[in-house]
């Protein structure tokens, strides 16, 4: 079964609140016959449209692939939280790499930031972003864990952007019952995803970058030129860049071993008008502790956009808005008889470790993927330094290659049974709380 079309139309954005309110873009053109470029991006999601701006910014002929529309997968779908580090705490970072490379995928994980801010102030990306992402915790020992953790950045890292918060800061920002304290990144910011995602296609477009849009990638010829084949027409380029993530399907099993798509599901209330305070009496973002997490965020209309609950089979659930509701409603009981307008899904690529995998297939081939739920910064990132290892410039995509990536059990073949099992195991793990 293939994700890019088993929960969704051809060439149709998911009826979400993004999609309604986002700055449309006029369909680009299927790729129909033969061409040539310097490089060949599969995938239009943030991680392609990124590589791609950065390519021809440079003065390479860049063609850019996309089986649906720009921004159609996850980019354009998620909970729009531009989060500071990595995927991972850096304290676990350490354990994995070692402090020196922790300490370089700390400051590329910085970098990813000011790389996000900058592209959407030079592009006039209008994109509703906002500073503050807080992280919030269940009990007294969460609490302290997480201002531990914000020392821990502070007096390694130099961080000091954090505000920790007790239990009657917290309420004072967030009025839920169900937390005891956390902490507010206050250099992280949220945003409109989708708009980011064709703010950077517009941006792409301008720079020369020919998109294809309608142009399902179901086979790459490796070699020099490499071929990459569509249903209509082919690429041959130089360097191909795998930019699919979750997406992926079986276009390379090395990759597809390692970077595992789950579902996400995300519900945007009714206006809550003057009752948005009783959810967030500051305008940030709000991740918890919850293995599979909870997020949630007030939007331009004051909309509580929450994120909760995954499915690990290929389909999404029949009722989206309900799956939502039940973890909205234990952190906000309130809200229990609120009207929900939009509710949607979308297939983001986890790893093993919950870091990125960024690896060359080939010594003209590269891929990007796995960003397990980060990617706001950290595919922006990636397609930036995959742009820069194919101008010859890899010291940034070689130290994210060295993050050790397990394969799935059972490799790609057996991955979605095994993964049911593993998740059910970690996510009981969890209520358990060991």
């Amino acid at each position: 079964m293939d994700l890019l079309y088993s929960n969704d139309k051809k060439g149709q954005y998911p009826a979400s609140w993004y999609a309604a309110t986002a700055t449309p873009m006029d369909p680009f053109p299927p790729l129909k016959g033969e061409t040539r470029a310097d490089v060949c991006i599969v995938g239009a999601g943030y991680t392609g449209l990124s590589a791609a701006l950065h390519l021809a910014e440079a003065g390479l002929d860049v063609v850019l692939l996309e089986a649906q529309r720009v921004g159609f997968g996850a980019s354009g779908r998620n909970g729009g939280q531009l989060g500071s580090g990595q995927r991972q705490e850096q304290d676990v970072v350490e354990k994995m790499v070692g402090h020196a490379d922790a300490a370089k995928l700390w400051a590329l994980a910085e970098d990813s930031k000011a790389l996000v801010k900058g592209l959407i102030a030079r592009n006039e990306i209008d994109c509703d972003i906002k500073p503050g992402v807080a992280h919030t915790g269940y009990n007294d020992r969460e609490t302290r864990e997480m201002h531990e953790y914000a020392e821990h950045l502070s007096t390694r890292y130099g961080y000091d952007k954090i505000e920790l918060l007790d239990e009657e800061a917290c309420h004072a920002m967030c009025p839920s019952p169900a937390y005891k304290g956390g902490i507010l990144d206050t250099e992280a910011a949220h945003l409109h995803p989708l708009n980011y995602a064709l703010g950077l296609g517009r941006a792409a477009h301008k720079a020369g970058v020919r998109i294809y849009e309608g142009a399902h990638v179901h086979h790459i010829d490796e070699g020099r030129p490499a071929t990459v084949q569509t249903d209509s027409g082919k690429v041959q380029a130089d360097h191909v860049i795998l930019a699919c993530n979750g997406y992926l399907g079986s276009l390379n099993r090395k990759v597809a071993a390692r970077v595992m798509p789950i579902n996400n599901f995300i519900a945007a209330t009714e206006p809550l008008g003057d009752e948005a305070d009783r959810v967030l009496a500051r305008d940030v973002a709000v991740a918890d502790t919850k293995f599979v997490i909870n997020y949630f965020r007030l939007s331009a209309d004051k909309r509580l956009l929450f994120g909760g609950g995954e499915s690990y089979g290929y389909r999404f659930p029949a009722d989206i808005a309900a799956k939502v509701r039940k973890p909205m409603v234990e952190i906000f009981p309130h809200l229990r008889d609120i009207r929900i307008d939009y509710a949607w899904g979308g297939t983001l690529g986890i790893t093993m470790k919950r870091l990125p995998y960024l690896t060359r297939l080939a010594p003209n081939v590269l891929s990007a993927s796995g960003y397990s739920g980060h990617g706001v910064g950290s595919a922006t990132q990636a397609g930036q330094l995959m742009a820069l290892a194919v101008q010859g410039e890899s010291d940034g995509f070689d130290t994210m290659a060295r993050i050790p990536t397990t394969p799935f059990p059972g490799g790609a073949a057996f991955r979605n049974p095994m993964l049911i099992l593993a998740m059910t195991w970690f996510s009981m793990r969890d209520r358990l709380g060991i």
